[in-house]
Formats: structure tokens, sequence, C-alpha cells
């Protein structure tokens, strides 16, 4: 059985922050520093442990989440490293929940970019305790202390430095252990300063720190672990540290940061577990000790064509042995674990067990999905975990297989490759009979079709996006629809009255029945409700799905003969068109937020352009010397190839994020475009 002096010794720290921050070359400098590899691998050159990925090479850049792990001074440290673009949230923010640790990766030669600042933001709120890793120190004409004050102007005072710069990068000196200058000195303040700010910081948190150091002027740094411990979960503290991955510059010292300084499991906040559901779910507290009953989570799902389906997990109650029983969620069924895996990049080392604080992986489990609870007691079923809030994807894209007959083999890979992604959603379009698949922008949907056709050797056909509209309504109306069919034998007959009203966005649905004296028998409601989901479904004005709508049945007729299901089915979707057409009607469309990272001349032009786009710019931010960060909204189907229009204008240097924000009503030229091309279709 594992002590709780195994469990202090684990780490758990994930490298999140912008692309081409360098994460994955620091990864590889810690594991070579470490001693886990040999040499350091190459982004370039497609060797590193953590881009093993055939896409990723290709690509030059990270693309899924991977998980690595070192073992230094007795520590063990579970590293993960994560993609950076903003296509590849559902990724990297699940990282947030397997780790102690979230260090932010900012490029010292881009600034602080939208990236980190929306990783910090999400770490936050998951109350992870956060560090910031300054890398590329070494990049030509590079002014960190303009960055530092950047930093702490963006993100806070608490952020201060816990090492400091030397000789134009080439070194880094510690000021958390050390307490003055007596070599070379700091690129800019002072050893001295910087220790100060520390434990000033630090002594904060505790009223008898405050008063040692005020009455003997500094305090030993080896009593300060419990404080430090606790102001970094409490975030009145975010420690900035300095490194060069290139040339290793800062790197033993991160090391020694993580090690002596960073959090175990059993210091950090507790995972954010629930039991029941709404309102009156009740927070529970999963302890780090070995000898509970097992409480984890699966925060990874890959589907390896050799391997299989493998959930990756994070633990955080209890041991898992091979052959545990356990349970995923409210099953009534366990599985039994057959093996148990610890992930270097591609490689599984198969493992005894797992404790508190392991990241280990589970293969050959088909029940297991993202963000299922894996547990071994009974009064455990109803346990989760607070979920994450995902961006929603907003790029579609209609899919299709180049070859007939392979329909459902597409829908079966198509299933595989969203269960690894909870950015990933796949729809069936019935009013165009279409496959539609969704994703959080171009990168996201070019990796998938990448996959599909490289990994899965699957051909297919794709068409342009087509934008998620909705239908709604402005104003409440009264539908009505009789259904009578004879055909030589019983025939068919409902009738349906039914008033509707809007409802607040964002609302959704609502049915109600009010039928009184059985004018509608009680067995005939659910065909009433179905017909009204169907034209709903379908679309009244424009094809697109109808939301935020309250439906009332309050009369109608039946025969007792003819009255069968597939009447009242007909009459409630008929009674339900007319009723949306008398309305006022109007189509929705995603609006969404852009940010623009953008060199500063480039402002106007861009501006503009989103202008014409019906693009509303709310502010711009500072991201470094010369760069900018634009804050705008705009409608999603004026974004289309907008990427391809942002490299004409900036030259190919500027880049943007998207996250959808709401719908609004689009102009009436455009319903009138939408409607009319609608009823050409219907009418074909």
């Amino acid at each position: 059985m594992a002590t709780q002096r195994d469990i202090a010794a684990r780490r758990t720290v994930a490298l999140v922050g912008p692309s081409a921050a360098g994460k994955t070359s620091l990864a590889e400098a810690l594991l070579w520093k470490a001693g886990a590899v040999g040499t350091p691998g190459s982004v370039e050159r497609g060797s590193t442990v953590s881009d093993h990925d055939p896409l990723e090479k290709k690509a030059l850049r990270s693309l899924n989440t991977t998980l690595l792990h070192f073992e230094h001074r007795g520590i063990l440290t579970h590293l993960i490293d994560t993609p950076g673009a903003g296509d590849c949230l559902g990724q990297s923010l699940p990282a947030l929940e397997a780790v102690e640790t979230a260090a932010i990766v900012i490029n010292a030669a881009a600034g602080v970019e939208p990236m980190a600042v929306r990783m910090m933001e999400w770490a936050q709120q998951r109350e992870r305790d956060r560090i910031i890793v300054v890398n590329k120190i070494d990049a030509q004409g590079v002014d960190l202390q303009a960055l530092v004050a950047r930093i702490q102007q963006v993100f806070g005072k608490e952020c201060l430095p816990l090492n400091l710069p030397s000789q134009k990068g080439e070194r880094v000196l510690d000021c958390f252990w050390k307490m003055k200058d007596d070599g070379p000195p700091p690129d800019f303040s002072s050893i001295e300063a910087a220790h100060r700010a520390l434990v000033e910081q630090v002594v904060e948190v505790d009223a008898a720190f405050v008063e040692r150091y005020l009455n003997d002027g500094d305090v030993d740094p080896a009593e300060l672990h419990a404080p430090l411990e606790q102001a970094l979960r409490e975030g009145h503290l975010v420690p900035i540290c300095f490194v060069s991955a290139r040339t290793g510059a800062g790197v033993p010292e991160l090391l020694d940061v993580i090690e002596r300084l960073l959090p175990d499991p059993t210091e950090s906040n507790p995972p954010a577990f629930l039991e029941g559901e709404g309102e009156t779910a009740k927070p529970v507290q999963a302890l780090p000790d070995a000898g509970k009953h097992v409480l984890a989570h699966v925060f990874k799902i890959t589907q390896d064509p050799y391997v299989g389906k493998m959930g990756v997990i994070r633990v955080h109650q209890g041991t898992i042995t091979r052959d545990s029983q356990l349970y995923v969620g409210d099953g009534r069924r366990p599985f039994k674990v057959g093996h148990l895996f610890m992930l270097q990049g591609r490689e599984l080392k198969e493992v005894a067990k797992a404790v508190p604080g392991d990241l280990c992986a589970i293969a050959k489990v088909e029940d297991l999905h993202y963000d299922a609870v894996l547990h071994d007691a009974a009064e455990d079923a109803h346990i989760h975990l607070k979920p994450l809030e995902f961006p929603l994807p907003v790029h579609g894209l209609a899919i299709s297989p180049r070859r007939r007959g392979d329909e459902q083999r597409l829908h079966d890979i198509l299933i595989k490759l969203v269960s690894e992604d909870p950015c990933l959603r796949v729809e069936h379009a019935a009013s165009t009979n279409e496959t539609v698949v969704y994703g959080l922008g171009e990168l996201h949907l070019r990796t998938l079709l990448d996959r599909l056709t490289d990994v899965h050797n699957c051909q297919v056909e794709t068409r342009p996006p087509r934008i998620a509209y909705r239908e709604t309504i402005t104003a409440a109306a009264e539908g009505h629809h009789r259904h009578k069919k004879q055909t030589g034998g019983a025939g068919q007959f409902g009738e349906v009255f039914l008033r509707i009203e809007p409802l607040p966005r964002g609302a959704g649905f609502q049915f109600a029945d009010e039928v009184k004296g059985g004018a509608i028998p009680h067995n005939f409601m659910p065909a009433v409700e179905k017909g009204v989901r169907l034209a709903m479904e379908q679309g009244v004005i424009a094809g697109y799905p109808v939301v935020d709508l309250k439906v009332v049945v309050y009369d109608g007729k039946h025969h007792t003969v003819d009255s069968k299901e597939i009447a009242f089915v007909t009459a409630a979707k008929k009674a339900l068109m007319a009723a949306v057409q008398s309305a006022r009607p109007c189509v929705l469309e995603p609006i969404v937020d852009v940010e623009i990272a953008t060199p500063e001349q480039y402002m106007g032009d861009i501006t503009g352009d989103l202008a014409s786009r019906r693009g509303q710019v709310s502010g711009t931010q500072s991201a470094s010397a010369g760069a900018l960060t634009v804050l705008a909204q705009a409608p999603l189907s004026e974004l289309a190839s907008y990427q391809s229009r942002l490299n004409s204008l900036t030259g190919g240097q500027g880049r943007y994020t998207l996250a959808f924000s709401h719908y609004e009503p689009v102009p009436p030229t455009v319903q009138a475009q939408l409607a009319s091309q609608y009823k050409v279709k219907d009418d074909a």
C-alpha cells in the first residue's frame, strides 16, 4: 500500500498557452534534464516524444494532449503537453482537471497573447495553482522587464519573478532561495529586490509570519513551504520563471521549482466533485489517500487503430491495480482492469498500480467516455465532476463518403473521433439529409479530415460550411389543422388546436397539455408532441430548427375509429407550421467573439474589414511592443475563410480566434434570401 509520503512525491503539471510558445520544446528539455531521454528531440525534425502523431509531425505543431513523465530526485512528475491553437481547446482544457498546477507558457518575443489570457482565466476558474513560464528569453530584441510589467498589468501584481534572467538570457538566477546579489547581475531588477517581494507576498497569508518578518527583517525560505503552498492555492502568488528551451537556460531551475515548490496531491485545491444533479448537487471531497475507496475521472479518450479504445485517467482517491473491479459512473456492471499503463508519448509502460496523483491509462473498456467518474463503491454512483465550460463548436462542414455504401463506416469513424474531443459534434440535418460536423475552426475541421483520410483510410467529399442558423418567433399566435384521410378502409383523422409564444433567448422548448374533456385522448398526446418537434426540427420559414418556443395544445378532435398516432403527428406538425407563420418569425444567426492578434500598423485595415462584414469592434489590447489584440463581434456567416483574408491584410502576420457568443436576428434582406432558397428546395 502506498504511503502518504509516496503520494507527496508526485507532481502533476500541464503546460498550457498559445501556439509557438515552445511548450513541446520545453517538455523535451525537462525530460532531457531529468534524464528521461538521452537527447532532446526537435519539433522541426519530428523527433520529440510529445508530438509523435504523424499529423503533428507533418503540421510541425501539437494537435493532441500528450502525457509524459519523469523521475528526478525521488519525485515522479506527470507532465501534460497541450496544443496551443484555439481550435484545440477540446484537448487542452481537460488537462486542467488532471493536474495540480497549470504552467502558462509565454513566448517572450510575442508577449501576452490571447490564448495565455484564456488559459489563465480557465485555470483560475477551476482553482488550479498557476505558474507563468516565460520561454525564448534568448530571442533577439526581447524586453523582459517590460514583459514582466505587462504580465502584472494583465494578470495582477501577484505575478512575481521566482528567478531572473542574466547575461542576456544565457543564465537564470534563483531569487527565492537566494537572498542577495553575489554573482553576475540579473538583466533587470536585483535578486535582493525580487526575493523581498516574494517573501512579502508569501508571508501575507500568515499573520505569524508577517509579525516575524516585520520584527526580524527576513524569514528563512526553508520555513516558507506551508505559506507558499497556501499562497499558490489561493492565487495570492503566481510565480514567474524564465527559460530558454532551445539553449537549456533556466531548465534546471524550473525542474527545481517543480520538485521543491509546486504542490503535491495532498496540498492543492481538491477536484470539483459533486453528488447529485442540478441545484440539489452537493460538493464531495476526494481525499488523496491510497487506502480509501477509488475515485478517478477520465479526462482523455483515444481510439488507437492497434490498441483500441483507451481512457486516460487521473486518480484522486484510493488505489487502482490490475484486476481492480471498477464502475463507470452510475453503471451497474463493473469492469475488470486488465492492464494499467503509464504513458510516455506513444509508448505504453505497464504498471502494477496507480495511487492519488497518478495519471495512467486503461485500455479496451468500451463504456469509458470523457468525464466519466470511475469508482469501486456503490455509494459513489452519482458522483461527477463539475462540468467544464467548452466553447460551442459552430464551424460546420457537410461531409459524405466518396464511395457509395460507406455511409455507415463513415458514421462509425466520426463517432470515434468525436468521442476523443469534447469540442467536436456530429449532427444529421434532416432538412437537407446531410451529415454535418461542427468544430471550433478551420484547423479543427482540417485535422478531422486528415485523420479520416490518413489514419482511417476513409475518403470523403465536403461542401462549404452550412451556418447553424436557427428560427424563432417574436409574437404569440395560434395554429390549427385538421388531418383527414380516407383510403377505402379505416381512415386517418386528427385535429389539433395550439398556441405558441416566444421564450427568452436560450430557453429552449416547452410543451404543455391544456386539453379539457378528452378532446384529444391522453394516449395521443405523445404523438402531438412528436409532430410539434418534427416541425421544429425541420424549420418553417428557412429550413432551420425552431428554438425558444412554448407550445400549448388546448383543444382538438378525434374519431373513435379513424384516429391514429400518425394522424395527430401530421395535424400537430402542420398546426405548428401555421402558427409560426403568424407569429412574426425570424431567422437567427450565430454571433461570435473575435480576437485578432495583429501588428499595430494593420489595425485600421482590420477594423474597416470587420465593419464591412457587419462586425463591431469593442476594443483593443496591447499584446507586446508593436502588437495589438483587436476585440470584436461579428456574424459567423461573414467569417468564412477569414484566415485567408487576414493573411492578405497583415502579410501573414495576423492570427485570430473565435468563440460563440449568442444568436441575433439576421437583417431582413438576408432572411428573405434564406427563405427564398428554402422555398425553392421545398417546392422541388
